[in-house]
């Protein structure tokens, strides 16, 4: 297993990693440009996957991550398809599609997400934002490709998180904020990211005997992205103090604060690529390595409990 630390970057990984790209179909959510999903999409391109399709809500956006794949090899199978992930009828005709265009998935990354909206905002199904894209649409479009990942004969899933995560456990007793009375953008955050990572251990737990495994990642953080384009550097100030209120712990960013485009692909790529991993899956990992999640982000208790609710949340049972 080759050996990465904080500042490794995308061209390091997928030299160390391009034999197991190369021929290999991989599905990304929210990859429109610029994201840590076009990042994703155009680094792994530099080593001759047979099929990268992208998954957005956006397609205007995703059309030049397309062009500036084609102009590295023009002989990848790129495909493209709208899915709003807070809107279930999109994640089901989307999976529809994805699976009429791959019918193998070797791997799947899960990046699209939102962060700290700042107004208490639901979705057509009647769930808070955060939760509904960050997880819930996840969860609902992952569980519907898993006929395509079961083909592949030894698949991933990637599951993008944060260290937010541990701004707040998940509110089991009140996970939509009493209808926004207990509403703040950071613990929504904070919910989203732990149901990550939750899904995470609960995806590997029941489709490990499938061949499938997954993991969640914190891939650092970038100033230039979108997802936080709505925030000013005055909203992060009281993060800490909301984490102490949720959690008793205070919160720190770690090292490196932010990272390059090149840089905060890196530790994805390794989750997606690195074969040991595959083994060691369920697992959490920043900065390059496999790291402990806090307990409440994997606490076998709660990695149940989501998988129950988000299945009364989509109105689909998946029992494998």
């Amino acid at each position: 297993m080759p050996i990465f630390d904080a500042t490794a970057t995308s061209e390091q990984v997928i030299e160390a990693f391009k034999s197991n790209i190369k021929g290999k179909t991989f599905v990304i959510t929210g990859a429109g440009k610029p994201s840590i999903g076009s990042q994703i999409a155009t680094s792994l391109a530099k080593a001759a996957p047979a099929h990268i399709l992208i998954a957005s809500r956006t397609l205007s956006k995703v059309q030049p991550v397309l062009d500036e794949i084609h102009a590295i090899d023009s002989t990848i199978k790129t495909t493209a398809v709208q899915v709003d992930l807070t809107d279930h009828e999109s994640v089901r005709r989307a999976a529809d599609e994805i699976l009429a265009a791959a019918t193998k998935i070797d791997v799947l990354i899960n990046s699209a997400g939102v962060m700290a909206i700042k107004e208490y905002t639901l979705d057509k199904q009647g769930i808070e934002l955060q939760l509904s894209a960050n997880h819930v649409g996840h969860f609902l479009l992952t569980n519907l490709l898993v006929p395509a990942l079961e083909a592949a004969s030894s698949a991933r899933v990637v599951n993008l998180t944060s260290s937010g995560y541990l701004i707040s456990p998940f509110r089991f007793e009140g996970w939509n904020y009493s209808d926004g009375k207990e509403y703040d953008p950071w613990t929504g955050y904070g919910q989203a990211k732990t149901a990550n990572i939750l899904f995470t251990y609960g995806l590997t737990q029941r489709l490990r005997h499938k061949g499938i495994a997954a993991i969640a990642v914190h891939p650092g953080y970038n100033g230039d992205t979108r997802l936080g384009s709505h925030l000013t550097w005055d909203d992060f100030t009281g993060i800490s103090a909301i984490a102490v209120r949720n959690t008793g712990k205070e919160f720190v960013f770690e090292e490196p604060r932010f990272k390059t485009y090149t840089q905060i692909a890196a530790t994805p790529l390794i989750a997606a690529l690195d074969p040991e991993l595959q083994a060691l899956a369920p697992v959490f990992m920043q900065n390059s390595v496999v790291s402990e999640a806090a307990e409440h982000a994997r606490d076998p208790g709660s990695v149940d409990a989501l998988w129950r609710l988000s299945e009364e949340l989509v109105g689909e049972e998946f029992r494998y």
